[in-house]
This record gives structure tokens, sequence and C-alpha cells, in this order.
């Protein structure tokens, strides 16, 4: 019994600095600089340039089937908040261009798509899972991130959004 007693007195404070780290990996971490294209090749965005805005910035491929899901929904967030200062943007990694192009030519969007060929983008945010996407304030820091897509989750993150597109400043 005392040997379970101190087990749990190892494993508690262990579990405790896990969730510590994993919540704070997201708060207010500063999002890299990245310079984006067109799916063409033409220079796009640089993420430095979104400052004063809210960005839901969404990392996808067209082999990823979560991502078909997600379209509609960003589709919404980008429609529905667009004037209040949200800028949604795709960010396309397929290796080749036409399967981006094929892609959404079935399922077309209304937000922002670029891509990031050198995948410096993808690495500096450290994108481990398709899709994954970062909720950036007006501030450039990185205040969200969501890995996966479920449509149960979507009430919980357009809350999510709403709150940080009615901060201020």
């Amino acid at each position: 019994m005392i040997k379970k007693i101190k087990w749990l007195f190892f494993i508690v404070p262990m579990l405790s600095l896990y969730t510590t780290t994993s919540v704070a990996e997201h708060l207010d971490k500063i999002s890299p600089a990245c310079t984006l294209t067109t799916l063409e090749g033409a220079p796009a965005h640089n993420l430095q340039e979104f400052k004063g805005k809210v960005v839901y910035m969404d990392f996808w491929a067209s082999w990823c089937l979560p991502c078909v899901k997600s379209f509609p929904f960003l589709n919404e967030l980008d429609h529905d908040l667009k004037e209040q200062g949200l800028h949604v943007i795709g960010i396309n990694l397929d290796e080749k261009v036409t399967d981006a192009q094929e892609f959404l030519a079935k399922h077309p969007v209304d937000f922002s798509i670029v891509a990031d060929p050198s995948k410096q983008c993808a690495k500096g945010f450290e994108v481990i899972a398709m899709p994954t996407s970062y909720l950036i304030d007006r501030k450039g820091n990185i205040r969200h991130i969501h890995r996966g897509f479920r449509s149960g989750e979507t009430n919980e993150l357009r809350a999510l959004i709403t709150q940080l597109v009615m901060e201020h400043p």
C-alpha cells in the first residue's frame, strides 16, 4: 500500500507537469515569420502582414480526409467573421500543385489559399498532424492550436475565434 502511495506522489506531479506544458505551448507564443506563395508559385503573404487581424491559419493537403470536412467550416468562418477582422488562410502542403488544384476544384473555398513549397512555415509552426490550425491574435501571438478536425468541435472553436475577434488590441 505504501508503495502505491509513493508511486502516486511520483505520477501526479509528472501528470501536472505534462498538462501545464501542453496548455502553455499554445498560449501567447509568437508566430514564426513565413513567406508563402500562391499555388502558381508567385509570392503571396508574409504572416507579419496580418498583424492587427485575427488569423485562423489551417495547414492542409489534398490527401487529408478531415481537411475535406473542415473546408465548409472554414468557409463559414470567413463569411461570418471577415468583417470583424478574421482572416482565414489555408496553407497547402501538397508535393504537387496539381493535387491541390484538383482538390480545390472539387471543394471550392472563399478564403485565402497559399502554398508552403519549402515547408519552412510548417516546420516553424511544428505541424505534426493534418489538418493543424493555429489561431493567431492581432499582435501575432499564437493563442490556440487545433490538430485534426471533428465536426463536433466546431462550436467550441467558433466560440474561441469569436472571443478573440472581439478582443481589442
